[in-house]
């Protein structure tokens, strides 16, 4: 049986001491309180006292005894020394002079602790493992130390390495070949031929079927999206997501059909039946309705930018075209008109008051005093060209563009093959445009298409007029083609708003179908509302609420007139004034200047070594083909990889003629090693070890947080880019959405396409991070704001605090009416309405409960929350909920200069690490040239590790120089550690090519430079 996962060193920290353990592990393991003391005192002499102390306290950290009671680590000695009052921690040696003494001491605690036998609990753990690889299918590492974990929890005494590696390894190959076997038992001996095939290239192709399919759709074309639902419809067709998969954990089947969309059809083929075909067959049940997902990606695309927005563009630019004739046109009217109104009308002489009978008495007359400025056939033709280049009085604002999409655009083709492909299905709302949809394949490319055959009520505004009255038309007929893109419209709405859904994808599927109901609901809901700390009625909670915000209004209004931060202008609208910049005393530049001298100079794969021999984060890369056995010198080819994509540079700088650097080895771990699940595995550990030092724990308690976009442009071609002028002009562009703490450790992230409101986004980062304690406050800018943003942060239990650019324009709410809040009376003109919230607080419990519990996303939950910008009435009553957050919100930043200055730093940390990471991310330009969200989400993903890996090399490097420079005498203040900045980089070389060696760090670090040293010294 394989139990290679461990590797050596790792084989040697377990069950020992791994260095000395943190100040919070000391708290939490070593303290000694009274029944401790109660066990200890009795001995006789220090050296008994002090080793009982040590043995108690190992076996709680560790979960073993230890044969030699010196090699424990000299602070947990000394900390247990202090506790007990023995002067002279060196006394332990004497404790174990006498072997006796530790036996007699081991029997005991065994006893009086009630520790078990490791083969007492061992059916117990297999049944723990087996569980637990069943449903997460974690990695032997993982589940090798939580096996470790759960043995600790017990009080069981730890078996020796090899035994407990090897049950791991033996339970998890179990769990494995039942997942595979249960899978292979579902299929019928045709579906197993048709799998197989797929592994198959065709004669002539250059590729598998496998590799065909899994690749989706590109570029942005009506063609494009024929194909795309063709795809789909040949997946579809192999009859897999019919197949009742759903006593398989999710978990496991998202994994299996990873390492089949990510693998090469030839490894896939080496396996066995069960395990290959199982394999594909959860690939082919992920690609039906990814296939899908692909499809409507690809048409809500078309339509908002080669449809709708590109109709619109053509129809400024024959604006732009026309406006010179408009102008003169109007100009000769202009002058046509003023004539008669001045000769046609009484005048009145303002001095005397007198009044004057009209210049002119007939019309002949008033025509020819026009004529002698415009002569008549000119203004006629003026009056022709305003009817042609302008729309008639009762039109909208987009009948021209709409005019311009009908007249200028061919028919989409793919509209048979999206109803056919497509389960659509709908809400109320969104019945009518569905049906409409439905029937379009039959008015299609008919001459005649009478009024009674399509739904005249979706005829909004310019609409009707295209659609029924067109010049063209005949009599009782309709123009099937506006109508058409009359529903194509409404589509692209109903779509994004989730009130047209598609049943067979996952991303625009129904999220109300996802949201607990229930004995599901009612299953989850004490544990739901006990970890948000809310209550299931909302009487009381809303009171307190009220009584809150009335209380707050009142105090800070009694603190306005000492208040020099604020001013209300005439219409009672609060203004802040502009913040002071913090000043920089010169003991904060001298500092920060010493320590930066200080920082070692490296390239940028020897400090991802070096990180990785500290933290271990290497480990977190495991093979997505589920195998223990690891590669020599992998974290070699790791750093190099990382290099690679974080840097922008792709393979070349980073081979070399080591066998760890050549191409094919890079490109098989790149392949096989390398995906979001183990970025996000290796960023956890270098958050938690981030959190540890103190340098950082200096900048804060890792509770406050902030999320923020940064943007990509995507030259290439790609359904996942989105264009904005204003950020990125015409080309396509993507967001990486993420998260930062306090501590300067970035969370996690999101890459959404283009540039869209980061409100839409921001609670899925929040719920979906890497590791690190939960925020309790979270910054964002003022585009991640909304009033149902704020009221579903609330509920989730963050206090939300997003920079408020146009705070004038905010409107400050109040419940009591009749209240008089001083200066605020004004600015608090709105209500929020308590009724509202209560008759609707069942429902609001139901959607965060399903947020909070992962059953749903918050993005698809803001989207179905609105309805063409306007809130539904669940909406509304979230967004009144979220109205008294607010309000708290801008009575803080109004009383406390502290708060805003909190929001501002938290914010500028962020700013510092996307400048970081546009360092990083330098070559190409800093654009992004991938084509698939699945290859843009590996790629930031490798820059937001690397980033960590960065920030955590400099924190730590800080963090030493300071200690230094204190033990020199130098003056360093704790108000001026608190504003150093990680975010550093000059003295890492990310350009060029690269060094791969790890010099031997006896003490852990390499040596600090001189703070007197120049770049060159």
């Amino acid at each position: 049986m394989p139990v290679e996962f461990l590797t050596d060193e790792q084989a040697a920290k377990y069950a020992a001491y791994d260095g000395a353990p943190s100040r919070t592990e000391l708290e939490r393991f070593f303290f000694l309180d009274d029944a401790d003391r109660g066990l200890i005192e009795p001995k006789p002499r220090a050296h008994n006292r002090l080793g009982f102390a040590v043995q108690m306290t190992t076996v709680r950290f560790l979960g073993v005894f230890l044969d030699d009671p010196m090699d424990v680590p000299a602070e947990v000695v000394d900390y247990l020394a202090e506790q007990l009052g023995v002067a002279d921690a060196s006394a332990l040696k004497a404790y174990g002079e006498r072997e006796n003494t530790r036996l007699d001491h081991v029997r005991e605690l065994r006893r009086v602790l009630e520790y078990t036998e490791f083969a007492e609990v061992e059916a117990e753990l297999r049944a723990w493992v087996d569980a637990r690889a069943w449903t997460t299918g974690e990695g032997p590492k993982a589940l090798f130390d939580a096996a470790a974990g759960w043995l600790r929890e017990r009080r069981v005494l730890l078996p020796g390495v090899t035994t407990l590696a090897r049950l791991v390894a033996a339970v998890r190959e179990a769990a494995n070949q039942r997942l595979w076997d249960t899978l292979y038992g579902l299929l019928s001996s045709g579906q197993r031929a048709v799998l197989d095939s797929l592994l198959t290239v065709p004669p002539g192709a250059r590729v598998s079927e496998l590799d065909r399919l899994r690749r989706g759709p590109v570029r942005i074309s009506g063609p494009q999206l024929k194909w795309a639902l063709e795809r789909a419809e040949e997946i579809a067709a192999f009859g897999m997501g019919d197949l009742d998969v759903s006593g398989i954990p999710p978990r496991r089947l998202a994994e299996l059909s990873r390492y089949g969309v990510d693998g090469k059809a030839s490894l896939l083929r080496r396996h066995g039946d069960s395990r290959r075909l199982a394999t594909l067959l959860a690939t082919a049940v992920y690609l039906t309705s990814r296939a899908v997902d692909d499809a409507l990606d690809l048409l809500e695309v078309l339509i908002a930018t080669k449809l709708l927005a590109r109709a619109e563009r053509e129809t400024a630019k024959e604006k732009l075209k026309t406006l010179p004739r408009v102008e003169r046109a109007s100009a000769k009217l202009a002058a046509a008109f003023q004539i008669v109104f001045d000769t046609t009308s009484e005048q009145v002489d303002t001095g005397t008051g007198e009044i004057s009978p009209p210049e002119v008495e007939t019309l002949e007359a008033m025509w020819g005093r026009i004529e002698q400025v415009v002569p008549r056939h000119e203004l006629a033709a003026a009056i022709a060209a305003l009817f042609e280049l302008t729309p008639p009085l009762d039109s909208d604002a987009d009948e021209a563009w709409r005019a311009q999409l009908v007249t200028r655009f061919a028919v989409v083709p793919f509209l048979k093959l999206l109803v056919t492909v497509v389960d659509f299905g709908a809400s109320p709302e969104g019945v009518a445009v569905l049906k409409a949809l439905k029937s379009l394949p039959d008015l299609m490319g008919r001459k005649k298409v009478g009024p009674a055959e399509i739904d005249t009520g979706l005829l909004t505004g310019s609409w009707r007029r295209l659609v029924l009255s067109a010049p063209h038309l005949e009599p009782g007929t309709v123009d099937w083609k506006a109508y058409t893109f009359c529903v194509l419209e409404h589509l692209h709405r109903m779509l994004r708003s989730k009130q047209v859904f598609a049943k067979n994808s996952s991303k625009w599927g129904d999220p109300r179908a996802k949201l607990l109901d229930g004995d599901a609901w009612e299953q989850a809901k004490p544990t739901v509302l006990a970890s948000l700390n809310l209550p299931a009625e909302a009487g009381e909670h809303l009171a307190a609420r009220a009584a809150l915000l009335d209380g707050t209004y009142r105090e800070v209004a009694a603190r306005v007139p000492a208040n020099s931060q604020i001013v209300f202008d005439d219409d009672g609208r609060l203004h802040f004034t502009a913040l002071e910049p913090e000043p920089e005393p010169a003991s904060l530049r001298a500092l920060r200047e010493a320590v930066e001298a200080m920082l070692p100079r490296v390239d940028l794969p020897e400090a991802l070594l070096e990180v990785f021999s500290w933290t271990g984060a290497d480990q977190a890369f495991t093979s997505v083909t589920g195998g223990e056995a690891r590669l020599k010198d992998l974290r070699v080819t790791i750093a190099a990889l990382l290099v690679a994509h974080s840097c922008n540079v792709g393979y070349t700088p980073v081979i070399g003629a080591a066998d760890v650097l050549e191409y094919g080895r890079l490109s098989h771990v790149d392949q096989t090693y390398l995906r979001l699940a183990t970025y996000r595995a290796a960023n956890a550990t270098l958050i938690d070890c981030q959190a540890a030092i103190p340098l950082a724990q200096a900048w804060g308690g890792g509770l406050v947080a902030s999320v923020d976009g940064m943007r990509f442009v995507v030259p290439v071609p790609s359904v996942y880019a989105r264009p904005n002028p204003k950020y990125i002009g015409r080309r396509g562009g993507a967001t990486w959405l993420n998260m930062i703490n306090d501590q300067a450790a970035g969370l996690g992230g999101k890459v959404v396409a283009g540039t869209p409101r980061d409100s839409l986004y921001v609670l899925d980062v929040l719920y979906d991070r890497d590791g690190g304690k939960r925020p309790e406050m979270i910054v964002t800018d003022t585009a991640s704001y909304s009033d149902i943003v704020f009221g579903l942060l609330t509920l989730a239990g963050f206090t939300y605090a997003p920079q408020l650019a146009d705070l004038p324009d905010q409107k400050m709410w109040r419940i009591d009416r009749a209240a008089d809040y001083g200066a605020f009376q004004v600015a608090a003109r709105g209500r929020v309405d308590v009724a509202r919230i209560e008759r609707h607080w069942e429902d609001i419990l139901r959607i965060i409960g399903s947020i909070h519990t992962g059953a749903v996303r918050a993005y698809d939950v803001i989207r179905m929350l609105s309805r063409d910008g306007r809130p539904t009435p669940l909406g509304d009553a979230i967004a009144h909920y979220g109205r008294i957050a607010k309000t708290l919100h801008i009575l803080r930043l109004a009383d406390e200069p502290g708060y805003r200055r909190q929001i501002k730093s938290q914010a500028n940390l962020q700013e510092g690490r996307h400048s970081l990471a546009r360092k990083i991310f330098h070559d190409r330009s800093g654009q992004l040239y991938q084509r698939y969200q699945d290859g843009m989400e590996d790629q930031i993903g490798a820059l937001g590790l690397v980033l960590n890996a960065l920030v955590l090399f400099n924190t730590r490097y800080m963090d030493a120089a300071v200690n230094q420079l204190r033990g020199d005498g130098f003056d360093v203040r704790d108000e001026d550690v608190a504003r150093l900045s990680p975010f550093v980089r000059h003295h890492i070389n990310m350009f060029g090519r690269y060094s791969f060696q790890l010099p031997d760090l006896p003490g852990g670090l390499r040596p600090l430079r001189d703070k007197h040293a120049t770049d060159d010294g």
